[in-house]
């Protein structure tokens, strides 16, 4: 007995109040909940995420298409000030979120419950474009195993899928004394490849009969599923180190290319014809509104993966210079992108002896049929045919982790006793699932497929889930509020220029383009097959279903309450009692006390205790403590 008294008096015993769950022994520290949700295993593991997953397949088949087009120079006059009417405010909004709360898009509606059908509708979303983005990974692959040969198996006709119609593209090599090419009524191997050997689209008679599936796609598409399932196997501490490759490599890649493009004759011809300005394009809204459509999917703003990415930093990172960071560099890479493609499209214009803008394509006519073609006029063309096909399969692979890693962050957070441990497992169901739901796109009509997805699954869908954000952030949760949650998660509040996007400027300008998406809306197409009105019907569906999630979360988050109707809205719009920060040393001022089990009135005296000290984050939560005292005085 007086063993186990001087035991107890040598070892100092803390007041029951001053316990956290990091206090009370090693089982505690096994179930809190941050630590067992995982972490970035270093700052630069989220960076390059966010990089990868913005710099994708867009910046290289899209944006130069669309620049040339909309007034070429003249368009990053549109371009950059969307970016920052947009494109930053709202990256910095939802990777606030996300940090702030360490949790995915289901579960970081504790803010306001009233608006988690907008989770929901990110999940159906994303699931959808997940489904088919992996699929042109495929084709990608299917690209890239061709390559590896000493002749590309388009650069010829002959071939048991080329036609009648089939003339080799080609030109003089010297590009002196090329004869003019009627390309109107001939069609390159590189079209048939991709057509009739590829996709095998001839065995087809439209989207209701898409034939049989094709089995070298189906491998390809398994492939595919079985690299992104292997990356995101342990979640971010797999994928965020797969990262420094796959999202830094693609960037070696496109200087090889840029200098190879621009030593070539005739370069500088497809590059003034890219970025030669034409202002008088800045008269037409439809130029805004292109720069707008960029922008706003080349972040992939609203589809959750920022969000996620950001659930797994420390409560401190600074996001708001990661922002900058990520979307400053995604846009100077469309321009770099630019000058790669067009300054070889510039070399096969004066092969063939004709103007730029027959030859230059947008999508995936840019990456499988006028590319490869122009590769095959280069000395050692395989070579930079595998170099090409290797950058648009790692600049694809990031978007896709993002893509997974959301939809299993999102579900886990919801369960998280049951699925948490077993994460892997479910990635892997997840996987599975998917890959059997994307055979359709591998069978002979699957482009036709993937084309309606396309165009429908995160169109005006998108856009709706986004200014539910916004507005539900800003009006509902409270501008002033969310400043204050920022405030002691990086130690300052957002200026007035972040306040006037958030509030204003960002929703009015997704709001109009919404409006010019349904005023300007056409039915889809592919070449010159059109897509039958049933189709196009479940397109719209496809798109109306993730808005409808919106009002459906509403219903049941007001069911779930009790009282009148206006009651019930009122509570479901209040954030949960658990909303805050994940850790309970970082809550302070009203969310002290409100984590599960928590016990401690200040988390103050717990930095205190373990760091010795106050910190200059410590000193901000003085702060906010102040202000939220005197925000009360004032209001009795």
């Amino acid at each position: 007995m007086k063993k186990l008294q001087g035991a107890h008096q040598r070892k100092p015993i803390t007041p029951d109040l001053l316990m956290t769950p990091s206090d009370q022994g090693d089982v505690d520290l096994d179930m809190d909940f941050a630590a067992d949700r995982g972490n970035w295993t270093g700052k630069l593991d989220f960076l390059l995420s966010c990089i990868g997953y913005c710099v994708g397949l867009g910046n290289v088949w899209r944006f130069p298409y669309r620049a040339y087009t909309n007034g070429g120079g003249a368009f990053l006059v549109p371009y950059f000030l969307m970016l920052a009417i947009c494109g930053i405010p709202l990256f910095f909004l939802e990777l606030s979120l996300g940090q702030f709360s360490s949790l995915g898009p289901l579960a970081v509606w504790k803010i306001s419950p009233l608006f988690k059908g907008a989770g929901a509708a990110m999940l159906l979303i994303v699931g959808l474009v997940a489904i088919y983005y992996n699929m042109i990974i495929a084709y990608v692959l299917f690209y890239l195993f061709a390559s590896l040969t000493s002749n590309l198996p388009w650069e010829h006709c002959g071939n048991w899928w080329n036609t009648d119609l089939c003339l080799e593209h080609r030109g003089s090599k010297g590009g002196n004394g090329a004869l003019p090419l009627n390309l109107t009524s001939t069609v390159s191997p590189s079209e048939e490849y991709w057509s009739r050997y590829v996709l095998h689209i001839q065995g087809s008679q439209g989207i209701g009969s898409p034939g049989e599936i094709r089995w070298n796609l189906c491998l390809c598409l398994l492939l595919a599923w079985v690299i992104v399932f292997l990356c995101i196997l342990k979640g971010v501490k797999s994928s965020g180190k797969v990262v420094y490759f796959t999202a830094t490599f693609p960037y070696l890649i496109l200087l090889m290319l840029l200098v190879r493009g621009v030593t070539l004759p005739g370069a500088w011809k497809g590059i003034q014809f890219y970025l030669t300005p034409q202002f008088h394009h800045l008269l037409s809204s439809k130029v805004w509104i292109e720069a707008a459509l960029q922008i706003f999917y080349s972040l992939g703003v609203g589809f959750g993966g920022l969000l996620t990415f950001a659930s797994y930093n420390t409560f401190h990172q600074n996001i708001y210079r990661d922002t900058f960071i990520v979307t400053l560099g995604n846009a100077i890479t469309s321009i770099l992108a630019g000058f790669a493609i067009f300054s070889v499209l510039g070399y096969m214009s004066q092969e063939l002896g004709v103007p730029v803008d027959q030859v230059a394509k947008a999508g995936p006519g840019l990456a499988f049929v006028v590319y490869p073609q122009a590769m095959t006029m280069l000395p050692l063309s395989p070579f930079w045919s595998f170099l090409f096909f290797f950058m648009l399969l790692t600049l694809g692979l990031d978007s896709q982790f993002a893509f997974l890693e959301t939809i299993v962050t999102a579900v886990t957070d919801e369960f998280p006793y049951y699925l948490r441990p077993k994460k892997a497992v479910f990635s892997g169901l997840i996987c599975v699932a998917m890959y059997l739901m994307g055979l359709v796109l591998t069978t002979d009509g699957g482009m036709y497929w993937l084309v309606l997805l396309d165009d429908y699954s995160a169109s005006f869908g998108l856009m709706v889930v986004v200014i539910t954000t916004c507005l539900a952030v800003t009006r509902v949760y409270g501008i002033q509020r969310f400043c204050r949650d920022i405030h002691m998660m990086l130690g300052f509040k957002p200026g007035l220029y972040f306040r006037a996007c958030w509030l204003f400027l960002s929703p009015a300008t997704l709001l109009a383009l919404l409006v010019y998406s349904i005023v300007k809306y056409q039915p889809s197409e592919y070449g010159s097959y059109r897509f039958p009105a049933w189709a196009e019907l479940l397109g719209i569906l496809m798109g109306l279903l993730s808005c409808l999630m919106i009002p459906a979360g509403m219903l049941v988050a007001v069911l779930r309450e009790e009282g009148s109707l206006w009651e019930r809205l009122q509570q479901a719009s209040r954030p949960a009692m658990d909303w805050g920060p994940s850790l309970e040393e970082n809550r302070t001022g009203m969310y002290v006390a409100t984590l599960a089990g928590s016990q401690s009135p200040k988390p103050l005296m717990v930095h205190m205790r373990k760091y010795g000290g106050i910190t200059s984050f410590e000193n901000t939560a003085i702060e906010v403590d102040r202000e939220i005292a005197e925000e009360e005085e004032s209001m009795m």
